[in-house]
């Protein structure tokens, strides 16, 4: 306590007591709940599109230390939704990036920023000197090595994710019999059916309102307003009501991680987190579905002279129609992947001995589009563009749009 000649006042700065006023004044709150957020520590695993609206409340509303883990740097094409970034910061780490803008909103609290990766070697070190762990990730190895991690060290961890209009809300290992990760999702999908923020797209403010919540539930946690049950939050932008909650067992007794004679410190460090997720991300460019036909793709140069020699030919890209209106190659007919898998022998010409050229965003779609009129076991030829038309824009045209 410090005293004065007028009475006795806790140990919180003066100034903070206008700062955080608003919230000292609600039922429940008081001032006992700023000070234990004072006394607090959050790290945030990912300064993206989840963790910079996280990072901005935990900051404003007063956490005493924040850490702040990530190693990728700030690109033009995160600014969309990462919005502690601007255009000022690119090139530089994440993790300093969002730092500088938090300090700048709450110079008085502790701030750490790590730009060294994540993984199975350092991430009980880097994690056990906090309270609360959010994670603000968005691939699976990630987010098995965080639940376990969590669970080993005895902290509640608040998961948050994100795509396209809709995003969900987690807190695992929270008391005694909250689930983790493991629980609710023992095994990994396939690493190639999980598609990134990159690939099937994002709204920003999606990603907006579920790290503002991982943030408020991080906050309740510290302070002791949260009610302890285990429950997973969906959000959808497009549909009424915007959220939908679906309450969660208890943890599972059979559990690898958190159940009976569960993952121990030692066995983090020893498991191979990628490999159980089922490796890394495939590379489209060096890796193709359709690789037991010779000559099936073709370079961004060859397409280049194939439209350029004037023969006949058959284009199509098999984007979706809403990223075939943002740009597209002359002559090529816009058929959507779903709908050539519908009915592959629909889309294709009359002449046996012409030519068909597939194109995507990517690369991997129209693999996966010249497989199905392959397998219509007709003699015509069909190649698809390595490396989508991104590929294009790279090696052939750099005025073509690039999202």
């Amino acid at each position: 306590m410090e005293t004065t000649g007028h009475g006795e006042y806790p140990k919180l700065h003066l100034e903070d007591y206008p700062r955080y006023g608003r919230q000292m004044i609600l039922d429940d709150f008081g001032l006992e709940g700023q000070l234990k957020l004072q006394r607090s520590s959050v790290v945030v695993i990912g300064a993206g599109g989840l963790g910079c609206p996280a990072l901005q409340y935990l900051a404003a509303a007063g956490v005493g230390r924040i850490g702040i883990v990530d190693h990728d740097k700030v690109e033009l094409s995160n600014l969309q939704r990462q919005v502690l970034h601007n255009e000022g910061t690119i090139g530089v780490h994440k993790s300093v990036s969002a730092a500088d803008a938090i300090h700048k909103l709450n110079s008085r609290i502790q701030i750490d920023a790590v730009t060294d990766p994540l993984h199975s070697s350092n991430a009980v070190a880097l994690l056990q000197p906090y309270d609360v762990i959010l994670d603000c990730t968005d691939n699976a190895p990630t987010r098995y090595l965080l639940s376990d991690t969590a669970v080993s060290l005895g902290k509640p961890l608040v998961s948050g994710a994100a795509q396209k209009f809709e995003g969900q809300l987690c807190v695992y290992n929270l008391g005694e019999d909250g689930p983790c990760y493991r629980c609710i999702f023992p095994n990994p999908p396939a690493m190639e059916m999980v598609g990134t923020c990159e690939e099937t797209g994002v709204l920003g403010a999606v990603t907006g309102v579920v790290g503002t919540m991982q943030a408020l539930e991080a906050i309740k946690i510290i302070t002791g307003l949260h009610d302890g049950k285990a429950s997973l939050l969906l959000f959808s932008a497009l549909t009424m009501p915007f959220f939908r909650s679906i309450k969660l067992r208890a943890k599972k007794p059979t559990c690898t991680s958190c159940g009976e004679g569960g993952m121990k410190l030692g066995a983090i460090e020893e498991t191979d987190y990628v490999a159980f997720c089922g490796g890394l991300r495939p590379n489209w460019e060096e890796r193709g579905l359709s690789a037991g036909h010779p000559g099936s793709r073709i370079r961004a140069q060859e397409l280049k002279t194939a439209l350029e020699s004037g023969t006949k030919v058959t284009l199509i890209d098999v984007r979706p129609r809403t990223e075939f209106g943002i740009c597209r190659l002359p002559g090529f007919k816009n058929i959507p992947l779903t709908q050539v898998l519908a009915n592959p022998a629909s889309h294709l010409s009359e002449d046996k001995n012409s030519r068909v050229l597939v194109v995507c965003r990517l690369g991997n779609d129209s693999q996966i589009a010249a497989d199905a009129f392959r397998d219509l076991g007709s003699n015509i030829i069909v190649q698809d563009l390595i490396g989508g038309l991104r590929a294009w824009s790279r090696d052939v045209d750099p005025h073509f749009p690039i999202y």
